[in-house]
């Protein structure tokens, strides 16, 4: 596998064929989103640390999809280009913090609020690659405020 073997090189995903890349970022994204479905779940069962940690490691596996479109090294460089950085670093935060609320601080709520968070920032980091989305979403809060 691309991902796992440490003697291909690091951007070797984008040497597969177009076919075969899709397929792993259609299986990846499928994973994390399933883990996120399961951890909805989690929150009516009252299951607050399986909650956060199913929906912190769905974020990431939906994150990582990508590097099967245009391969990790890549991937990384455009997650951290200045119109990405802060997006990128709320996500991260807010994942770190999402598990510390889950697994040591045992605290539900606060592991929802930062779960919140944490997608908001995800799709503020999606809407980056939609050419003008991030402008109509400001546009359309500033109207609504």
């Amino acid at each position: 596998s691309c991902l796992t073997s440490s003697m291909i090189p690091v951007d070797s995903c984008a040497n597969l064929s177009w076919e075969v890349r899709i397929k792993g970022f259609v299986c990846c994204f499928c994973i994390g989103i399933l883990l996120s479905v399961v951890s909805y779940v989690m929150v009516f069962t009252r299951n607050y640390t399986t909650f956060g940690i199913c929906y912190s490691f769905g974020t990431l596996t939906a994150f990582a999809s990508s590097f099967f479109l245009v391969g990790p090294a890549k991937q990384a460089k455009n997650m951290f280009a200045e119109k990405r950085l802060i997006a990128t670093i709320v996500v991260l935060v807010m994942i770190v913090l999402t598990l510390c609320a889950a697994l040591w601080w045992k605290k539900g709520g606060l592991c929802i609020v930062f779960a919140i968070f944490q997608f908001l920032a995800m799709s503020w980091y999606a809407l980056s690659y939609i050419p003008f989305a991030r402008n109509a979403v400001k546009s359309c809060v500033s109207s609504c405020v």
